[in-house]
């Protein structure tokens, strides 16, 4: 059946001498793949809707295997996020983290809208650091891993101060701290960055002013928990490291 479906396009591959292979995240059937005849050749007019980080309208002759589109037209192009460097290394580490951690066509309202505006964002914003890791946080979630940053994962208790432990998979209470010996002390503005980035939208929050002790502390965190429990390379992430490093 021929089908018309509003996605963004996370990942192509070239598939012999003039076809595409894309994987496109709609939030009507999710995450999948289909064949592009036709447009790796340069004049082709599936040439430029078949390009990463474009949101476009598709007609797909879906299957439950290789679909097949038809034809596209661009919504949105994303043009500041493709004509600058560092944009485009977060949203190519957003698009393989999305692509590796969600299961194919499965719909997920939730983070097709988190995803879109975290797109949004980074094309008209030069601060771009919290609305990616509101966005990963609720993409663990969606990976079945996320941290417990509500309450003590051990106990359940709400009363702080809190520690994070990587080990126990959330924060601990001074109760509780004893469960591992390793777990990182949180200042209280982090333990409450952590709920709002895993339980509020993007679109709720707005501008967020964030220290930036607490903001590298987060991170690192986030990436920690991510090596201990994603159980995937990122290559992208390392390119945006070595970014980080040079600037």
């Amino acid at each position: 059946m021929l089908e018309k479906i509003d996605g963004l396009i996370i990942k192509t591959r070239e598939y012999g001498e003039t076809h595409k292979i894309v994987t496109i995240f709609s939030k009507r059937l999710g995450k999948f793949s289909a064949i592009a005849r036709g447009a790796k050749k340069p004049k082709s007019r599936m040439a430029a809707v078949t390009q990463p980080f474009i949101y476009g309208q598709f007609f797909v002759y879906v299957s439950k295997d290789l679909s097949n589109i038809q034809q596209g037209e661009i919504i949105n192009s994303f043009r500041a996020i493709r004509e600058d460097i560092v944009k485009t290394a977060y949203a190519a580490y957003l698009m393989e983290l999305t692509d590796k951690l969600l299961d194919d066509k499965t719909p997920n309202g939730e983070i097709f809208d988190q995803l879109m505006q975290t797109f949004e964002w980074i094309s008209e914003e030069a601060d771009v650091e919290i609305p990616i890791m509101m966005y990963e946080i609720k993409l663990y979630r969606a990976g079945g891993f996320a941290p417990i940053v509500d309450r003590c994962t051990n106990c359940g208790s709400k009363n702080g101060p809190f520690s994070f432990s990587f080990v126990e998979g959330g924060i601990l209470c001074p109760n509780c701290t004893a469960v591992d010996s390793d777990a990182v002390p949180l200042p209280q503005p982090v333990v409450k960055l952590l709920y709002i980035f895993s339980t509020y939208g993007l679109e709720r929050v707005g501008t967020i002013s964030v220290k930036k002790e607490n903001r590298d502390l987060i991170r690192k965190i986030l990436d920690t928990y991510y090596d201990r429990y994603g159980g995937y390379f990122l290559k992208s992430r390392k390119f945006l490291n070595q970014l980080d490093k040079l600037q």
